[in-house]
């Protein structure tokens, strides 16, 4: 299986995975005559609909592919990670954090609209994304529900994603060494795509040993996503990213590829994806998504 396929299956994936987005966006103002509230709700729309990979969502469907998992579950809790990945997306991008006036190709959330707004938006999907997890309309138990909702938690958190943005912030312009950029990465990109495959597999019954192993593989996986994050955005115009390009470097973002240069860079990403692969020795075919969707992010150009 390769890139190529993994490629057409996330684009088929991204579009059931649109779907239940505007699903779960729709209610929010249906017959709602406020324009203060329809105002906050386009906003939302415009974070979330009509763009992005749809990585995350697609990460819940190449994981559940290790044992039988209801096809509505997928979606629904790739759903809800794309949400919260929306709204850290939208703050991101704010004046005080990376001050983007563009995201997929569009002007930025609180470019389209206004800061406040941006901000209550990116509120409002974080909410969202937990009462996603946390109703009763789709297929899976109180229990697993009430995991799924911890763990992302967990995973956007102050010992997850918003640490690794604090980390990323208070690095701008200074030295990190690797051990210190491999954390800062650690966290704020690799714990929301750690929880993707993780929450994938406990669909798919997986468990002990097994969900081990897809840990290990996802924790190289999102190393692997932001060093080649980190090589586009070096490397990669505005028009292929859908934002602006040489952020990093403007910046003086903690990158391995400020660190290690842009050779050296590669040559880890090779390392991190022999390391990868490795971790899914114990899975069969069953694993071959994953496999090639490993390729498809380094492979990327956006």
């Amino acid at each position: 299986m390769t890139a190529a396929f993994a490629r057409a299956a996330l684009d088929a994936h991204a579009l059931r995975v649109e779907a239940e987005l505007a699903r779960l966006i729709e209610p929010l103002d249906r017959g709602e005559r406020d324009p203060a509230l329809r105002r906050l709700v386009a906003a939302m729309r415009h974070a979330v609909l009509g763009g992005g990979k749809r990585l995350r969502p697609f990460l819940v469907r190449a994981a559940a592919e290790l044992g039988p998992a209801e096809p509505e579950a997928v979606v629904r809790v790739g759903a809800a990670i794309e949400l919260l990945h929306c709204y850290s997306l939208v703050h991101d991008d704010l004046p005080a954090m990376d001050d983007a006036a563009t995201r997929r190709g569009r002007p930025s959330c609180h470019v389209a609209f206004d800061e406040a707004t941006a901000i209550l938006a990116g509120d409002a999907l974080q909410a969202l994304a937990f009462e996603a997890l946390a109703r009763s309309d789709w297929p899976a138990s109180a229990e697993l529900r009430a995991e799924l909702v911890a763990g992302l938690a967990r995973a956007a958190g102050a010992a997850g994603m918003c640490g690794g943005q604090a980390l990323d912030l208070a690095a701008e312009g200074g030295d990190l060494d690797e051990a210190a950029i491999l954390r800062l990465e650690a966290l704020k990109t690799g714990a929301l795509i750690g929880f993707a495959c993780e929450a994938g597999a406990r669909l798919a019954g997986i468990a002990d040993a097994p969900l081990a192993a897809v840990r290990a593989f996802a924790r190289e996986l999102g190393l692997a996503f932001q060093i080649t994050d980190d090589l586009l955005d070096a490397t990669a115009s505005a028009e292929e990213l859908g934002k602006p390009a040489g952020a990093d470097a403007a910046r003086g973002k903690a990158t391995l590829v400020r660190l290690l240069g842009e050779a050296g860079a590669r040559a880890r990403l090779q390392a991190v994806r022999e390391r990868a692969l490795r971790a899914l020795d114990r899975f069969g075919p069953e694993a071959l998504l994953l496999r090639a969707t490993l390729d498809l992010v380094i492979e990327r150009r956006r």
